[in-house]
């Protein structure tokens, strides 16, 4: 699954202090009434299912039929599996040449089963339990649930489904846990106009009278309830030959398939480089990627086994209105879901304690493949930088958990889809794989995969065979350091030269934001030093460590930034990487300013250090460079807030810093301009509109003017921006010109754009009207919570406040996984003293108690920031008057 990523990469690779709460999508429990606790009796187990749904999309609801072939371990009286809002007839269980038996069925809801009670027990042996039952269809991505998206035609719903992590439940009683895999067979009755689709080919498709056509598929490979999928709608489909005789699919509403070239393309191109490396072909005869309209606050898309589920914007490039991010979020979304195929899929962890093994795993192989593929998106190799430093954000705080970590309940599974599963999980794997060697990496993944194929695993199966194929490097120590407790490894660095050789001593401790003082955990860090000429040593850390390098000068700790931790120079040493900053590879660069960034939010390094870093990047240094100044000078200003008049003082100065870069690359693009200039054109016209530059704010609103006489006015590369910035300065009239665009827009990405813009407003008399309009049906059912969201950019207090008001009608907004990060994230951006006691307030009301991991997150993060604010910002002060400001 991909996460909807709510925080900024580079705001939490600095540190996380911008939103010092960083929002990590995902996860959330379901209301407290309704909380599964327990996990099935391992008396019965699934091997095949052959399940008929009718929906009814008018009326929101669907009747099934399913026969489950189980097989009785244990003699017993009942059957115990999971089922949710539904009703049952017909139950009744036979054994082979036996009479059916009556089932007497009774529900809990509050633990999310279905009991199965018979008259005697039953003995050991195969069975089928057969029932009839009824569900409801839903407007938020769990189980069944509806889409409905506006046409030229008219308004139109699709339906589609959504499993992960414990909703299969609501569409077909099952044994809906990971380690319980078995076999599909699925029938739809649905109307004939529509297609259907599913994880397999048709079989066999017949008309059934009323208007309706029967739609049977292909039995699927053996495989856990969250990967069952089912779309049905007005699609049209457009397909391709791939590797292996596989069928590579995309599909989408009416009109829009064309929409979907790009990304047909990209995952005929990442299945052939998925099939070579992973040693075992992609399995099954079809890989379709299913476009669908709306969003959701826990997830973009879902690696469904050949049936991928993805919400538009990552999925469908418009050429009049979709730009170089746009297309690189196609292919990192492909990327990462088609890793799931095997990542997940084939091999699927045993509970969720071991999630990492699945999101962690196929966010780094999102990151290798663009790289391979594609590596004109960073051809400075920046990526290392990001992967490693992005999680510690999060990591540094004391609510944070191990990459490995302990799940009892559904609300817990939900809530383990975070960065440090996805992020940490990937950062961990890019270090371990820099550890043992590429080579001997795949061949234990390999190993991995084919052991394991159709079944389940946990880490220590993976550390196993990467172990094997890499003897005497310590590697499980290593690994279980890093996944078996959470935190992150400090390095402390200094060196002395004698004789033409440099001796570098190491010594770790821990970073932590909001912990300072407390024991520090212990690591065995793979370390690489590179040497004034280039020589590169690696070592194990263990506490202390030295190597010896050739030749005197400025030693790089963590070469090419793969290493999992920070680093701490002595004052001498990082004085000297400052004076030679420009003769640094730029993946250097970045991490030396990532770290004295972070490390100077934590007062282990003046601010100056990490100021004075920013100076020293030219007008002609890498846009990744200026994108990194750009973030930087962006998050201290967001540190000013509420300080109008220190505030003024420092805009000034940054502005002036980044016009000139900015005029050097004006607003247009130019011939032969690479991904990274135009993503930094972008951020710099954004950046400077927040900092109050008056010729941007200008120009933005009469490229807007020009833009609702002829849209096509605006390129795409600026339509986002331009737009933006027009929304998040707009008086009412402004306001209420997007707002005919958006009412008039039959585009369903476009009309969710312009909605979102609309919540986007500094005024607060315009965002107390886009917080009301959020719970009218005009933006649309997965609209209303992101709109909320998006106020909270702004206005935390407002946001947080009105949500917890209307809590009953925004609960029908949220996805029930993403409710207990919804709220307290709303707040999490606050400098309000009073805002932790809020957000604490709401939970002991209203999560449950074991799932209250993000409400904490945020309001000691809240707590933090209003601390740490007090500390830096005299030590920005100071440099700024040594500056002249």
């Amino acid at each position: 699954m991909r996460r909807r990523l709510v925080a900024v990469a580079i705001s939490l690779a600095l540190g996380g202090f911008a939103h010092a709460a960083p929002a990590d999508a995902g996860a959330t429990p379901l209301p407290p009434m309704v909380r599964a606790t327990t996990q099935l009796p391992r008396t019965v187990v699934p091997r095949h299912y052959a399940i008929e749904v009718t929906p009814h999309a008018d009326r929101m609801a669907f009747d099934g039929k399913v026969r489950i072939d189980v097989e009785v371990l244990e003699a017993t009286d009942r059957i115990v599996l999971q089922a949710l809002g539904m009703t049952f007839a017909n139950s009744t269980l036979q054994s082979a040449g036996g009479k059916p038996m009556p089932a007497k069925v009774s529900l809990d809801e509050a633990a999310q089963t279905a009991t199965f009670a018979f008259a005697a027990p039953l003995a050991p042996g195969r069975y089928v339990l057969a029932t009839d039952y009824t569900g409801t269809i839903g407007t938020q991505a769990n189980g069944l649930f509806a889409l409905d998206y506006p046409t030229a035609a008219g308004k139109k719903r699709a339906l589609y489904t959504q499993f992960e992590n414990s909703d299969a439940r609501r569409f077909v009683p099952s044994w809906d846990e990971p380690n319980y895999k078995a076999t599909f067979d699925l029938a739809v009755n649905a109307p004939a106009g529509d297609m259907v689709v599913s994880n397999m080919p048709v079989a066999s498709a017949s008309d059934v009278g009323g208007g309706l056509r029967r739609t049977v598929f292909k039995t699927s490979p053996r495989m856990s309830t969250y990967l069952l999928f089912l779309g049905v709608g007005d699609f049209e489909r457009a397909a391709m030959a791939g590797e292996n005789g596989t069928e590579i699919g995309v599909i989408a509403q009416r009109g829009k398939v064309g929409q979907a070239r790009y990304a047909l393309e990209a995952s005929r191109d990442v299945l052939r480089e998925y099939n070579d490396y992973f040693g075992v072909p992609y399995p099954l005869p079809k890989l379709d990627n299913i476009a669908a309209p709306g969003r959701s606050q826990f997830f973009s898309a879902m690696e469904n086994w050949g049936a991928i589920f993805t919400f538009e914007s990552s999925l469908l490039l418009d050429p009049a209105t979709s730009n170089v991010s746009d297309e690189q979020r196609v292919f990192t979304t492909a990327a990462h879901e088609i890793a799931h195929q095997w990542f997940g899929n084939l091999v699927t962890m045993a509970w969720w304690d071991d999630l990492w093994l699945n999101e962690g795993f196929a966010t780094w192989m999102e990151g290798r493949t663009s790289q391979k593929l594609h590596p004109e998106w960073d051809p400075d190799r920046v990526d290392a930088a990001y992967t490693s430093r992005g999680p510690m954000g999060r990591d540094a705080y004391a609510t944070t958990h191990p990459v490995v970590q302990h799940v009892e309940t559904v609300e817990q599974a939900s809530q383990a889809f975070d960065g440090i599963t996805y992020g940490k999980g990937s950062a961990v794997i890019n270090m371990l794989e820099d550890y043992v060697g590429a080579e001997a990496w795949r061949n234990g993944v390999r190993r991995y995969i084919a052991k394991r194929a159709y079944g389940n695993a946990v880490t220590d199966d993976l550390w196993a065979e990467v172990d094997a194929a890499a003897p005497g490097r310590r590697f499980v120590e290593v690994a279980h350091d890093f996944t078996l407790q959470p935190g992150v490894p400090l390095i402390k660095a200094s060196g002395t030269c004698e004789g033409g050789t440099t001796t570098v001593a190491l010594e770790q401790g821990e970073y932590t934001i909001d912990r300072p003082g407390k024991a520090p955990l212990r690591w065995r860090v793979p370390v690489a030093v590179r040497g004034a000429d280039g020589t590169v040593v690696k070592v194990l850390v263990d506490g202390n460590a030295s190597v010896r390098l050739p030749g005197c000068g400025a030693f790089v700790v963590n070469d090419g930034q793969k290493g999992y931790y920070r680093t701490l120079y002595a004052p001498a040493q990082f004085k000297a990487l400052g004076d030679g900053f420009a003769a640094l590879p730029v993946v250097d660069q970045l991490g030396l300013m990532l770290d004295a960034s972070a490390l100077a939010t934590v007062g282990l390094q003046p601010q100056s250090d990490m100021l004075d870093l920013t100076t020293k990047v030219g007008l002609d240094a890498s846009p990744n460079l200026w994108q990194l100044v750009a973030g930087t000078l962006g998050g201290i200003d967001d540190l000013y807030r509420g300080d109008a008049a220190r505030q003024a003082a420092f805009r000034a100065y940054a502005r002036g810093r980044l016009s000139p870069k900015f005029q050097q690359l004006g607003w247009e693009a130019r011939a032969g301009d690479s991904a990274t200039t135009k993503q930094l054109r972008t951020s710099l016209i954004g950046i400077l509109s927040t900092l109050g530059d008056a010729q941007v704010l200008a120009e933005a609103r009469r490229r807007f003017d020009a833009f609702e006489r002829d849209q096509a006015s605006l390129p795409p590369d600026l339509r986002r921006i331009v737009l933006g910035i027009v929304a998040r300065n707009a008086d009412a009239a402004t306001w209420d010109r997007i707002h005919a665009l958006a009412r008039k827009e039959t585009t369903s990405m476009l009309r969710d754009q312009y909605y979102g813009l609309l919540a986007s407003a500094k005024d607060p008399a315009l965002a107390k009207r886009a917080l009301e309009m959020a719970l009218t049906d005009e933006p649309g059912a997965t609209n209303g919570a992101d709109m909320i969201a998006r106020v909270a950019d702004e206005h935390p207090e407002m946001a947080f406040d009105f949500a917890v008001a209307h809590r009953s009608q925004v609960d029908g907004l949220v996805d029930s996984t993403s409710r207990a990060r919804y709220y307290p994230g709303l707040g999490g951006n606050s400098i309000d003293p009073a805002m932790p006691g809020k957000i604490r307030a709401f939970a002991a009301a209203h999560i449950a108690e074991g799932s209250r991991r993000d409400t904490e997150t945020a309001a000691s993060g809240i707590e933090t920031r209003i601390k740490l604010r007090a500390q830096r910002l005299p030590e920005v002060d100071a440099w700024l008057r040594r500056q002249g400001v």
